[in-house]
């Protein structure tokens, strides 16, 4: 160390060394005017003449002087070449700790560096070594001589030309790659000293910095032996693609503060996997995803046991992954797996309940009946997880589920036919989803939850293609069918909810009939969605976000809830969060129609107009021209100055209405942005007359050129919206 004990920098006097930072060496000194002791950071001598360096030091200087944190250690004074900084008596974390303690650490490291972000600075050099932890137990976080304050274009990563700062295991992997850096790389760096403070070793290890980096960058760090919701956690912070992590220090606040730490408060939980269709016919597909289906929904009336919901489940459909990293991915302790086989009358079930942690096969069966016996094997496969799963749930009995289906086998498999279709949810497999419903209540009209199928399938029609009278008299029908036929069955207060919202525009009867669904069950994943476009539609955006991430949660790896989330999230005026969301639903699956059109709505509110365009081609051509698809390409072929091939979208539409249904709102939202202003009110009227389910949905992008006109105001007026 350069300076000695007794030296003297201005009024304090240098006690002892402490050690040497990224930027400069550090003393613990004595301030002779206010007698306390502090720590100084000095630059070497070698250095101080360098006006990079000086620079660098001064703007560290600034950093830090604007924040004032308890977790943050604070600067005190500044004079030529050093520091005063607050003198902290404490240790590094030291792992491996227990988990409550590592979560009561984390969030407090998370609140400071939240603090910093919300000053526009990033740390950039995380790690144990810059948190100490006091005697009473508090942990500060140092050395932000790293930081600097976030400039406009976001390029922070370099302080130096050519040099990458920052310690290299704890480094992201864009830092590591000399990218450009936000926040979500100071989350990158607290997931790597959180994976140490539980498991006591770094997450990425080399004999090297390169090979260290290599492992950073390329690598995935051996599992941890945590509880489930702390391996998420932590997985998450540590994805190589920041889209992947937590997109701010106050989600992953968030979920530190929700995760169940002890392992005696872990439940339960199991996931059913798609059951392998080995029929000879691949269209039998309907029926093995049938029974996994049901399976799911009678575990979910098992008490204590955390039930995966159909479409996370179903992500893995033919994925060759090992069971071990599905579980952690759905946060469950268990997996279903099985296979179904048909031959005329007769069909082969065999199930496999398997540890996730371990892969083992905890239990297996295989069931040789008649098509008939099909509810049976159903039973029978929940009765053998209870038992299975009889010591961690505290009992060895099965509740007896009431009955939901028809005991017309054909019926049943009419009506898992319009399952099957209705989760593709593009125009064409809605409409045989309710061809497959109806046929299931012509083979039993006593059939409730066809009815309801049948009800939610023509609500959604009405977005696609199907007149707002045709739909409206249709679900009208069969919604009250079901109602009459059993009102305690989640399914038909959901289709109720949505009929009321797209087709009736009753918003009050459209909020209680989704409470009610969702008191009746609460995992139904599709009334949080539906409550989710009710708030969208009243204009209450931070609820509509709250109940698309309960959807989320229920669903995590759902393309579907991420274009939902992502919509309220846009709607909400959170862009940047919306294409964050929206681009992980790509990643799942990146033909998704429901997250392509809500991306081309986000690119354009964020000033991206060609990448709006381009999203909203491919959903043309993915939804084979229909006519929604091309009213959303034909407003971003206006808005982005293209009026020629949007007069051509608006003359296919005009040419396509002359022999089929072609909603006026449609060819509105074009007109609006071609500035023709008031043939898109004339449109608007007809929509209003017909009561479209596209018209309450006045906060959407593509009436954005007509929200200033007094007739839009009236609309909403009469809408009864805000």
């Amino acid at each position: 160390m350069s300076l000695s004990a007794g030296t003297r920098l201005g009024p304090y006097e240098i006690l002892s060394a402490l050690g040497a930072g990224g930027m400069g060496e550090v003393y613990r000194a004595q301030d002779t005017r206010l007698d306390r002791t502090v720590a100084i950071k000095v630059l070497p001598a070698q250095f101080a003449a360098e006006p990079d360096r000086l620079r660098r030091f001064d703007e560290e200087a600034r950093a830090i002087a604007s924040l004032n944190h308890p977790h943050i250690c604070q600067i005190y004074d500044i004079g030529p070449g050093y520091l005063v900084l607050e003198y902290i008596d404490g240790t590094p974390p030291q792992g491996p700790l227990i988990p409550d303690e590592a979560v009561r650490l984390g969030l407090q490291i998370v609140s400071a560096l939240e603090a910093a972000h919300q000053r526009r600075i990033l740390h950039r050099d995380l790690k144990p070594a810059n948190i100490l932890v006091t005697p009473k137990g508090n942990a500060k976080v140092l050395d932000f001589g790293l930081a600097k304050l976030m400039a406009v274009d976001g390029d922070v990563t370099r302080t130096m030309e050519g040099t990458v700062l920052g310690t290299a295991a704890y480094m992201s992997p864009e830092q590591a790659q000399g990218l450009t850096l936000d926040e979500r790389s100071d989350v990158f760096s607290f997931g790597a000293v959180l994976y140490e403070m539980l498991s006591g070793r770094r997450a990425f290890r080399g004999h090297t910095p390169f090979v260290t980096v290599t492992a950073v960058v390329n690598e995935e760090p051996p599992p941890l032996e945590t509880p489930a919701a702390l391996r998420r956690i932590v997985s998450r912070c540590l994805a190589k693609q920041p889209r992947e992590r937590f997109q701010t220090m106050a989600e992953v606040k968030a979920a530190l503060e929700q995760a169940v730490v002890k392992p005696t408060e872990q439940q339960p939980s199991i996931a059913v996997l798609p059951f392998s269709n080995m029929s000879r016919d691949p269209d039998d597909e309907y029926f093995s995803d049938g029974l996994a289906e049901e399976i799911i929904n009678a575990l979910t009336h098992v008490p204590g046991l955390n039930v995966t919901a159909r479409t996370s489940a179903f992500a893995f459909r033919g994925k060759e992954q090992d069971i071990r990293k599905i579980g952690e991915a759905l946060d469950v302790r268990t997996i279903l797996e099985g296979s179904v086989r048909r031959a005329g009358s007769r069909i082969r079930v065999t199930a496999q309940l398997i540890n996730a942690g371990n892969g083992y096969h905890l239990w297996s069966e295989r069931y040789d009946r008649e098509l008939t016996d099909v509810f049976a094997i159903q039973d029978q496969i929940v009765e053998s997880i209870v038992r299975a799963l009889r010591v961690r749930l505290g009992r060895s009995e099965v509740p007896v589920a009431a009955r939901r289906h028809s005991t017309n086998v054909a019926a049943y498999q009419d009506y898992l036919r319009g399952l099957n279709h209705w989760y593709r949810r593009d125009a064409d497999s809605i409409q045989r989803a309710a061809h497959s419903f109806e046929q299931a209540v012509q083979r039993d009209p006593n059939y409730a939850l066809a009815h309801a199928g049948v009800a939610e399938s023509y609500a959604s029609l009405g977005w696609y293609g199907l007149h707002a009278d045709e739909a409206r008299t249709k679900s009208r029908a069969a919604l009250s069918r079901a109602l009459a036929l059993d009102d305690t069955l989640a399914e038909v207060h959901a289709a109720a909810g949505l009929c009321h919202l797209f087709l009736e525009w009753d918003w009050p009867e459209a909020e209680q009939a989704l409470r009610t669904a969702i008191e009746l069950e609460p995992t139904h994943t599709r009334a949080k969605c539906w409550f989710a476009f009710l708030r969208i539609v009243q204009s209450r955006f931070g609820e509509a976000c709250t109940f698309a991430r309960e959807a989320q949660a229920l669903e995590p790896v759902s393309p579907y809830v991420s274009a939902i989330l992502g919509q309220a999230l846009m709607i909400n005026g959170q862009n940047t969060d919306a294409l964050a969301e929206l681009e992980r639903g790509r990643d799942l699956a990146h033909d998704s129609l429901q997250v392509l059109w809500n991306s081309g709505a986000a690119y354009m509110r964020s000033g991206l107009r060609d990448e709006s365009v381009a999203v909203l081609e491919r959903a043309a051509i993915l939804s084979n021209r229909d006519a929604y698809y091309l009213g959303w390409l034909g407003w971003a072929y206006a808005m982005a100055n293209r009026r020629e091939p949007a007069e051509t979208t608006l003359d296919e539409l005009e040419v396509r209405a002359r022999t089929t249904y072609v909603s006026a709102v449609f060819k509105a939202w074009i007109l609006g942005a071609l500035g023709r202003i008031d043939e898109a009110f004339d449109l608007l009227e007809q929509g209003y007359q017909e009561r479209s389910p596209l018209l309450p949905w006045l906060v959407l992008p593509v009436f954005d050129t007509m929200r200033n006109d007094a007739r839009f105001n009236d609309l909403s007026r009469r809408m009864k919206l805000a």
